[in-house]
């Protein structure tokens, strides 16, 4: 083929690609043309519930990845801003989540040599977030989402639930100090240096986050509807704040800092550095993990609401949200944003219609960070109120919620498959970094996948006394000893390539079989791999003289042999001008006139002039 095609059509193919469920960077004109009063209402009603969440969870989650609070406020405004702009759900809402949030805190917390600059470092690790995942938006990767296993999310969640409350024990138990002396890398060592440091255990702030869990049950025991993470917050800090700032005996128990202006200033990544190369470098392995993860969590959530709500998830065009929000996040001082699941929940229960309610919240969440940051020139810092230890009990309560008895029960009585992935990833999640424990357990469902997918179903056919095609039986004998006709079913990716030659090669290895009629009407998604196992396939048939031939191929199977070349091969010694053929295609009005014709070619090819060939088709369809 002439070089200028093979451009062409090459071109061709890579428009084509973009063209279809490209992503659209205007997203939010269409709802701004049919926004109206109804409308505007029902948003700004949902917006303060879900800004009166985003606030506190915030905190929690920047506390969980030990960053100052300011991160993830900051986090919760913006990406509920800028998200909206190019999302494709109208529900969602973007922010911190914990397990992005402990995968940032997991990876510094191995980092040592890192860790001393973790707060620098922050914005250029969010920068590659975004870019990650706005190029995968671009080249459509959240379709591939669908072939991870649930099964691994479950068991990262879970696993990802256990390290983050055992990891705010110390916090629960005052023993902060102690515990960070022995410098757990893992969660073994992490448990280890936990029952060393009882020793140095105290009862105030098991007291402060007793009192505070109590705090928040009992209000979402009377007031289920009403926000009980903020107010418990609000209430325990209000109670054991006072007491720590006086002459108590929780005085001087450990509180956070109230940030002022100054640190809600932009904090961009410092491509000035030295060693921004070996930064980069250094990040770019988490970054990825993270990117990956937020978009998992955040198609998750989209298909829950969207489920919920009559809606069509565009998991590409969402995936390009996460990513212009955590470009956003990156430089105005926040840490990764992912797609929030109780936020988003909230929001749509609470009677939000489009997403503008998104927006409204973070405007409400920023307005309350510069609120908090105006605080102590008021005299009242009221960050400086909230005690660790209430935000420790909280993130507790978080993680236990992450554990889904109900999702881990199905997940290992469903299929043995299941079951081994998510005590892998489990297992991993608890032995390895996070961003390298969620691939881990990635790469095993993806491997039993296609090991369940490379296994095309192969069976050789007869024709019965009536005409019609059937199973040959063990029992009985090939109608015609020198034909064979074997029907193939099922996907014939690189993954089966090596099985679907093993079994056709089974059946070659008949010596009295001179003709091999391969039906490929059910045959998908060939690729290069199989491909060459065919061709291997018609030369070792033809080494002795024998034939293979094509019958029932689609057209998307035909395409793929052109392309590739492989047709001149089926098609050799043939002669076109006579109109003889050794591919025949598919023709839906009669499903078996392909392999008529295959079976006239193989009894032209034994010699024989005349074929006695009957085919039974459906005389109802045209």
């Amino acid at each position: 083929m002439p070089k200028s095609k093979s451009m062409t059509r090459l071109q061709r193919q890579v428009r084509d690609f973009f063209r279809e469920g490209n992503v659209d960077f205007a997203a939010v004109v269409g709802p701004i043309r049919r926004y109206n009063l109804q409308k505007f209402k029902a948003d700004l009603g949902a917006s303060p519930n879900v800004a009166l969440l985003a606030v506190p969870q915030g905190m929690a989650y920047a506390a969980i990845a030990e960053l100052p609070i300011s991160y993830g406020i900051v986090c919760s405004a913006i990406a509920s801003l800028v998200a909206p702009l190019f999302a494709g759900s109208r529900h969602t809402i973007l922010g911190p989540t914990n397990a992005t949030a402990f995968m940032v805190f997991s990876f510094f917390a191995a980092e040592k040599a890192l860790a001393a600059r973790e707060e620098m470092l922050v914005p250029l690790l969010v920068m590659l977030i975004g870019i990650f995942c706005m190029v995968g938006a671009v080249l459509k990767l959240a379709d591939l989402l669908q072939y991870i296993s649930r099964s691994v999310l479950v068991g990262y969640l879970t696993g990802a639930a256990v390290l983050i409350i055992a990891n705010q024990l110390k916090h629960l138990l005052g023993i902060d100090a102690a515990v960070e002396i022995l410098s757990p890398g893992n969660f073994a060592a992490l448990c280890i240096a936990l029952v060393k440091s009882l020793v140095h255990a105290q009862w105030q702030p098991l007291t402060i986050g007793v009192g505070t869990v109590l705090i928040f049950h009992g209000l979402r025991r009377w007031k289920p509807s009403w926000p009980c993470f903020s107010l418990a917050l609000i209430l325990a800090s209000a109670v054991f704040g006072a007491l720590i700032h006086h002459n108590t005996p929780f005085a001087g128990q450990p509180t956070f800092r109230n940030f002022v202006l100054g640190d809600l200033k932009p904090r961009l990544p410092d491509f000035t550095d030295a060693r921004i190369f070996d930064d980069l470098s250094s990040l770019i392995g988490v970054s990825f993990a993270v990117a990956f993860l937020a978009c998992l969590e955040n198609t998750m959530m989209a298909k829950a609401i969207a489920s919920r709500s009559g809606d069509r998830a565009e998991v590409n065009q969402d995936m390009f949200a996460v990513g212009f929000a955590n470009l956003a996040c990156a430089f105005t001082g926040g840490m990764p944003a992912s797609g929030s699941l109780t936020r988003s929940v909230l929001n749509y229960e609470s009677g939000a219609i489009t997403r503008f309610a998104s927006v409204y919240a973070g405007l409400i969440t920023l307005a309350s960070a510069i609120l908090i940051a105006l605080s102590p020139s008021w005299g009242f810092p009221v960050i400086d109120y909230v005690p660790k230890a209430a935000l420790a009990a909280l993130v507790v309560v978080i993680a236990v919620g992450l554990i889904n008895p109900k999702n881990i029960r199905v997940c290992l009585r469903s299929t043995h498959d299941d079951a081994w992935v998510l005590i892998t990833t489990f297992a991993a999640t608890l032995l390895a970094p996070l961003h390298v424990a969620i691939f881990i357990g990635v790469g095993v469902s993806i491997s039993l996948f296609l090991r369940r997918a490379s296994r095309p179903h192969l069976v050789e056919y007869e024709f019965g006394e009536s005409g019609e095609l059937r199973e040959m039986g063990e029992k009985r004998k090939r109608p015609n000893p020198a034909i064979s006709i074997v029907h193939v079913e099922g996907d014939l990716f690189f993954g089966a390539a090596e099985l679907f030659r093993n079994q056709v090669q089974r059946t070659a290895s008949d010596p009295s079989l001179r003709v091999l009629i391969l039906r490929l009407k059910n045959a998908r998604h060939l690729d290069a791999t199989s491909v060459l196992a065919l061709e291997e396939l018609i030369k070792f048939m033809r080494s002795d003289g024998r034939h293979v031939l094509i019958s029932g191929a689609p057209r998307e199977v035909y395409k793929v042999l052109k392309n590739s070349g492989t047709l001149e091969l089926i098609q050799d010694g043939t002669d076109r001008e006579a109109g003889e053929s050794n591919l025949f295609l598919h023709r839906p009005s009669n499903p078996n006139l392909s392999t008529r014709d295959a079976l006239k070619r193989a009894q032209s090819l034994l010699g024989g002039e005349k074929a006695d060939i009957r085919i039974f088709y459906d005389p109802t369809k045209s």
